[in-house]
C-alpha cells in the first residue's frame, strides 16, 4: 500500500477529473471469520406464508451503487463482479452464487441496479427485472434519496413511499409470482462516523459525496449534528415504508433492519471513499440476505 500522501493525491486528481460525472453520493447508494463490524441481530419480517421459496431458481437484482459494486474495486467504478447480489467473486460468495452455485448465478442471476439511482428509479427497473420472471428479486435503493446536495433536497417520505409501491405493482404485473427481498438502507450516520477518522476518505467527500450527511466532516457543533440527525431519522422513514408496503405483499420480504443495524467497520468500507462498501463489506452483506431469505446461517 502507498503512502498515505501519495496516495491521497492520487485519489484527489482521479476523483477532480471524474466528479462532474457522478450525481450525488451514488449510494451507500465475504467469508471471513472477524470483520470490523459486527454482524447484525435483526431477523427479517414477513407476511406469514407458507409460499415463500427459500430456494429460488433464478434471481434478479435492482437499486444503486451498492448493488453495482462502485468503488469496491477501483476508484468512481462500477465493480459488479463483487456485488453482494449476483457477483461471481468468490471472496463475497454473493448471494447468487449461495443459492444456485457459480454456474447457475452465471446464467440465471441478472443486475440491473444504476449506481446513483433513486427511488423514483425503481418501478423502471423492475420492469427490466420482470422481463427475466425470476424467481426472486432482491431491492437495495434508498441511499441516494437521502445523500443529496442538502437536507431541503432529500426525497419526501411521501414520494419515497409512493414510487415503492408504483414499483413492486409493475413487478407484480408482468411477473405475479415471483419473490421479493428488500434490504433496508444502511445507516449513513453510522458511515460517517467511521469515515470521519481517514484523511483520504475525508478529501473524497469534500468534492461532493452525500454532502446532506457528509459536508463538514469534522464540524461537531449544533448545527452540523441537527443537519446529520434529520438525515439520520429520513433513513429511518424510509426503512420504516419499506417494512409497511412490503408487509401488505405475501410474497415480500424486508430485512428486519440488518443492513440498517450493521456495523460497518473499516474494513467494510471501500479504500476509495470510506463510505461505498468494500469486497469484505459486500460480502457481509450477502451474509445478511441469504439469512433472509433461507432463514438459515450463512454458507462459507
Amino acid at each position: 500500500m502507498r503512502k498515505r500522501s501519495h496516495r491521497s493525491r492520487a485519489v484527489v486528481a482521479v476523483v477532480s477529473a471524474a466528479l462532474l460525472g457522478v450525481a450525488g453520493c451514488d449510494s451507500a447508494g465475504g467469508t471471513s471469520p472477524a470483520p470490523d463490524g459486527t454482524r447484525a441481530k435483526a431477523k427479517p419480517s414477513a407476511t406469514p406464508t407458507s409460499a415463500w421459496d427459500s430456494s429460488p431458481a433464478s434471481l434478479a437484482a435492482v437499486g444503486d451503487s451498492i448493488t453495482r459494486g462502485f468503488d469496491a474495486c477501483s476508484v468512481l467504478s462500477d465493480c459488479p463482479e463483487v456485488s453482494w447480489a449476483t457477483g461471481g467473486d468468490k471472496d463475497v460468495n454473493s448471494l447468487a452464487v449461495r443459492l444456485l452455485g457459480a454456474t447457475g448465478a452465471a446464467s440465471r442471476s441478472w443486475n440491473y441496479a444504476v449506481s446513483g439511482s433513486r427511488m423514483a428509479d425503481l418501478p423502471a427497473q423492475m420492469t427490466q427485472a420482470a422481463v427475466r420472471k425470476p424467481a426472486l428479486v432482491t431491492v437495495m435503493t434508498g441511499a441516494n434519496d437521502a445523500c443529496r446536495a442538502s437536507v431541503a433536497e432529500m426525497t419526501s417520505v411521501a414520494d419515497f413511499r409512493s414510487s415503492f409501491e408504483k414499483a413492486l405493482r409493475t413487478l407484480r404485473t408482468a411477473a405475479p409470482r415471483s419473490q421479493v427481498y428488500v434490504a433496508s438502507v444502511p445507516d449513513l450516520k453510522r458511515l460517517w462516523s467511521q469515515g470521519r477518522t481517514n484523511e483520504t476518505g475525508k478529501a473524497v467527500w469534500k468534492l461532493g459525496i452525500c454532502q446532506s450527511m457528509l459536508a463538514d466532516p469534522d464540524a461537531v457543533d449544533a448545527a452540523a449534528t441537527t443537519r446529520r440527525d434529520e438525515v439520520r431519522d429520513r433513513v429511518e422513514a424510509y426503512n420504516s415504508v419499506l417494512k409497511e408496503v412490503c408487509a401488505t405483499d405475501r410474497l415480500c420480504r424486508f430485512d428486519g433492519g440488518a443492513v440498517f443495524d450493521f456495523d460497518f467497520g473499516a474494513s467494510q468500507l471501500s479504500p476509495w471513499d470510506w463510505f461505498h462498501p468494500s469486497r469484505d463489506g459486500q460480502a457481509r452483506l450477502a451474509e445478511m440476505a441469504y439469512r433472509g431469505v433461507t432463514g438459515r446461517k450463512a454458507v462459507t
